[in-house]
């Protein structure tokens, strides 16, 4: 391990950062210095310019990737190294916002039923009935599921904390069948080493490779991920009645203003408002002529 490395890890540790973020950012310095094959202390503002129009034009990602990158940067050289340079040398770059996926309640129940197997079945049942993010999702454990008190447990989610979210009936149906056939020791849902299962979290990517393949076997054309099923859960519980709070509290969301989005996605709330062309005095589409013509003076 270099000294900028173990550097940079006591830094993210002694400022108690998620261990999920931890390893992104410790990535993304790897491959910044790997792009210029200089050690980073060595590089300045300019290489991180370039850097990150490498990350826009050639490696086509997103924006929101993009921050991700350049929040590990400014980590590193403020942070870290103590660099005293303004944030606009290392900017965050303008995301479009845009709303998120969401899928109807049937396309969910279509999409559970074109899971390949029982261990499918129940992660994207967990996903939907709690709204967990995948990063939550892999790390739950068997004791994390409370059925004396119907609860789901999720321990140090994103920010660092802890939420308890309501069991679903139908979600601990599934669950106990699941748990009896697969035996699960520590982890909910075990992963693999050396191909063969071992008492290790599922990773991230086999979630969305599961999501992904059921969404195609059951012919939705939406891009769907594991997060589309967190953002359905949260949009049809708002259709169903659920206040924002309540949902802001289930999803974890540190401010309200996140949960926010859900209100331009709820079907409810965008009927509940009346159209003021609705309101009008005006002919009827019969009564209106066809031509296109020009009138002549």
């Amino acid at each position: 391990m270099t000294r900028l490395r173990k550097l940079m890890l006591e830094e993210l540790q002694r400022r108690n950062y998620a261990q999920l973020t931890v390893e992104t950012y410790i990535r993304v310095v790897e491959d910044y210095a790997n792009f210029f094959h200089r050690p980073p202390d060595q590089l300045g503002p300019e290489h991180i310019r370039q850097y990150q129009l490498h990350l826009f034009e050639t490696r086509k990602l997103s924006a929101r990737t993009v921050t991700q990158h350049v929040s590990a940067l400014r980590f590193l050289y403020i942070k870290t190294l103590k660099r005293t340079w303004r944030m606009e040398d290392i900017p965050f770059p303008k995301e479009r916002r845009r709303l998120p996926t969401v899928l109807s309640q049937e396309e969910v129940a279509r999409l559970i039923e074109s899971t390949s197997n029982l261990f499918h079945r129940a992660m994207l049942m967990t996903l939907y009935a709690t709204g967990v993010r995948r990063s939550e999702l892999v790390q739950l454990q068997v004791s994390d599921i409370d059925s004396q008190r119907m609860v789901v447990h999720v321990r140090q989610g994103k920010g660092n904390r802890d939420r308890d979210l309501p069991l679903s009936a139908k979600l601990l149906e599934i669950l106990r069948e699941y748990w009896r056939w697969m035996k699960p020791r520590t982890y909910l849902f075990p992963g693999l080493v050396n191909y063969s299962r071992a008492d290790v979290p599922v990773s991230a990517k086999m979630v969305w490779h599961v999501c992904h393949q059921a969404a195609k076997r059951a012919g939705i054309d939406k891009q769907v991920s594991p997060h589309t099923l967190r953002h359905s859960y949260a949009t049809h519980l708002l259709e169903a009645g659920a206040d924002l709070r309540t949902i802001q509290i289930l999803l974890g969301h540190a401010n309200v203003k996140e949960t926010t989005v859900y209100l331009h996605l709820s079907k409810r709330h965008l009927e509940a408002a009346p159209n003021p062309i609705d309101a009008l005095t005006i002919s009827t589409p019969v009564q209106t002529k066809r031509s296109r013509r020009l009138a002549r003076k």
